[in-house]
């Protein structure tokens, strides 16, 4: 169906790995429910930032999207002896996988995830937990905390790390690439470090300190991807582990945020239109919670404080946007909030940022992005539009109240930095090497008028010296549910694509979240074929307006996203020449009848709920996929799918997949001889994660699938992609 700022929005991407068939595991800043972690990749002379603790963005929250990630494995160096010669009759494709696969990758190292602590950097180390003095991060000396292997699982890697208030333990979750169960370990630190003790499922987790100066570590637990209970744990001396919250209604899911100033612990109850959140005074965690605002159906909200004040991000009032209001901490009730800032129509809120005298807002307005930067003195804004280029954000480490830093990214161009100084007011721009593909490439913002006279966003990405752009192949990306943007984040993949010719072009249809919380409500239950007519038009106003050609288009999409994607090869086939689909939601109407599964019961708000509406079952028997094959000619489809997939079941694709090549024999039969079948090839990956981004092998197979299917010569773009991914 993703450090030390802790941003406000954010902290929904990977601390709830429980929600939807998403994306991939999408912040608003300390408004990021969680420290950020990074693992940094330096790659020749960029530093491609990856945020493997992020708060989600405004956008995300309602979807956790499996983090990027590199294991203890990854660190060690490839071998060169005992080299074999490549077979003489091994292909093209063959021959340079194969030498990817053996020689040893120079082009960048692994840096790490890392959280900033006092006077400590606590970060991973090969197999290993290990923190250093700060000034000594960049060297190798450091005191090894926890060993990953002690867990005996299978590539370890940690995915967030919390530090109690005066640094008496360490808490950190560890998960592996091929599964969303996660560990998180307690060590106590001392001359000799021990694991004190370690608790299973756990997704959210956030320290305070008690009256006694005693830490408390507050935690939930997953079970069956949802999160329901809150746990709060003292060790030491006076050990207990006591249940303390449990949300009775199965639609809703919990987590935690410690907020920027750690005044509050919040614990945020949602689904996917509603919340309801409670306040833990940071300095009396054994009090009993405040209320804010019980939930009220349609109203999110999600707090911040500073001074005294909770700032509350919420689409209460009209129009159903979201909007900055403020309330006194003593006073939090729905009718004391008092209006503070508004967005520009078409605006999304990713994420915001709390510092001493000021307020800074991530936003997307029309496709672009932009920093609006509230005084909070005089009430004074700014904003500062970004340069085009940029179609992501990632929220840097921050613990310096004069600066606020940040990156921006695009699919084919790594993260650059940005500080916004506030002495100055003015924002500096990182120096130093320009990365080439500024110059050798082109991104337009380009509009679709679909039926109902819609405008739809599309960011498109080509080479400048592209000549005789209808003869270029094009890779069309589409998601269009949860209020989700599109991942613009820099995927090499993508890069060495368009460096060898390709068109890239994102499609930001309803049901997505780039044009704010309407774009999604249009798009979600009764309206769900908006996106698809959305789609349509994008595909059709590229190719009008000399963006390649049916032969020469492909498609890509994965979770929810294949929605879309398998309506559009039912409807409109001849638009497309291939697809390639990762974890694909393709069965609508029979996961959302089976409420057995986990997800199911939080997933109604998005798809409707067809066991009990004959409205909802008959709407969605119009666009679902697995329900609307025919007879006919098809694109040919690669699918990605994953053996233990709690989010997506691999039974629908199988059987998705089934029906499929049946309604393609039966079309070839009635059509008769020189019929040209598409390929039809489902990959069953191992392991019971739902996404999993940096898998080489189905990055090397999608690619193959593509050239091949569009008849192209492969051989370049894996040369080039071996500057990237470490094979």
């Amino acid at each position: 169906m993703q450090q030390k700022t802790k941003l406000f929005l954010q902290a929904l991407k990977y601390s709830i790995p429980h929600l939807g068939k998403c994306m991939q595991k999408q912040h608003l800043n300390h408004y990021n429910f969680a420290d950020h972690y990074y693992n940094r990749i330096k790659l020749k002379k960029y530093h491609l930032t990856k945020c493997l603790q992020n708060k989600p963005k405004i956008s995300e929250l309602a979807r956790n999207i499996p983090s990027r990630s590199f294991s203890c494995k990854d660190l060690q160096p490839v071998k060169q002896e005992n080299e074999k010669p490549l077979p003489e009759n091994m292909d093209a494709f063959e021959k340079v996988r194969t030498k990817l696969e053996t020689q040893p990758q120079e082009e960048y190292e692994i840096i790490n995830v890392e959280v900033k602590h006092g006077g400590f950097v606590y970060y991973q180390e090969g197999c290993c937990l290990v923190r250093s003095k700060d000034e000594e991060a960049d060297n190798d000396n450091y005191e090894v905390l926890f060993n990953l292997e002690e867990l005996k699982l299978d590539q370890p890697f940690i995915d967030c790390i919390r530090v109690a208030p005066d640094e008496k333990y360490v808490a950190a979750k560890i998960r592996t690439e091929d599964s969303e169960a996660s560990t998180c370990v307690i060590i106590k630190l001392s001359d000799q470090p021990v694991m004190e003790a370690s608790f299973p499922n756990v997704s959210s987790f956030e320290w305070v300190k008690d009256e006694e100066d005693e830490d408390v570590l507050f935690y939930t637990f997953q079970r069956n991807l949802r999160c329901h209970d809150v746990y709060r744990a003292t060790f030491g001396d006076n050990k207990r582990n006591e249940r303390f919250y449990t949300e009775k209604d199965p639609s809703y899911f919990v987590f935690l945020y410690l907020t920027k100033d750690s005044r509050f612990l919040t614990i945020n109850i949602m689904n996917k239109t509603t919340s309801e959140v409670w306040l833990i005074d940071g300095l009396s965690p054994w009090d009993p919670p405040v209320l804010i605002q019980k939930r009220i159906h349609g109203v999110l909200y999600y707090v911040e404080h500073r001074d005294d004040e909770l700032y509350i991000l919420t689409n209460v009032g009209e129009p159903t946007e979201f909007k900055l209001m403020r309330t006194a901490a003593d006073t939090p009730a729905i009718m004391n909030w008092d209006l503070f800032f508004t967005m520009k129509r078409n605006t999304k809120v990713i994420d915001l940022d709390m510092f001493k005298d000021h307020c800074v807002l991530f936003l997307k307005h029309s496709n672009l992005l932009y920093v609006n930067v509230i005084g909070l003195a005089d009430d004074s804004v700014r904003s500062l539009k970004l340069p085009p280029w940029a179609c992501g954000f990632i929220m840097d480490t921050n613990s310096d109240p004069k600066n606020c830093p940040f990156q921006l990214c695009s699919p084919i161009r790594p993260p650059k930095y940005y500080t916004y100084k506030f002495a100055e007011g003015k924002l500096f721009e990182e120096t130093g090497h320009e990365d080439p593909i500024t110059k050798t490439s082109r991104v337009l913002r380009l509009e679709a008028k679909s039926k109902d006279g819609k405008l739809v966003p599309m960011t498109v990405f080509h080479k400048t010296d592209s000549e005789d752009l209808q003869k270029k192949p094009l890779l069309i990306h589409v998601y269009g549910a949860y209020g989700m943007d599109l991942k613009m984040n820099f995927r090499p993949e993508r890069r060495v694509l368009v460096d060898d010719g390709w068109i890239l072009a994102y499609c930001h249809v309803r049901g997505g979240g780039e044009l704010g919380l309407q774009w999604h409500a249009d798009g979600r239950l009764t309206k769900k074929l908006n996106g698809l007519a959305d789609l349509e038009a994008c595909i059709k106003t590229l190719h009008g307006q000399g963006f390649s050609q049916p032969s020469l288009t492909t498609l890509t999409a994965f979770s929810a996203g294949g929605v879309l994607a398998g309506a559009l090869c039912n409807c409109n086939p001849e638009l497309l020449r291939a697809v390639t689909l990762e974890a694909p939601f393709l069965d609508v109407l029979n996961t959302m009848m089976d409420t057995t599964l986990p997800l199911t019961l939080e997933e109604l708000e998005e798809w409707g709920n067809p066991s009990s509406d004959e409205k909802h079952k008959n709407y969605i028997k119009r666009y679902c996929p697995y329900q609307n094959i025919k007879p006919q000619h098809y694109p040919s489809v690669h699918i990605t799918a994953y053996e233990n997939d709690e989010r997506v079941p691999l039974k629908g694709i199988v059987s998705y997949t089934e029906k499929l090549k049946e309604a393609i024999s039966e079309h070839a039969k009635d059509t008769g001889e020189g019929y040209q079948a598409p390929n039809i090839i489902l990959d069953i990956q191992p392991g019971g994660n739902h996404v999993i981004e940096d898998s080489h092998k189905k990055i090397t197979a999608q690619i193959k699938f593509l050239y091949e299917e569009l008849g192209l010569d492969s051989t370049s773009v894996f040369e080039d992609l071996k500057k990237y991914l470490k094979f």
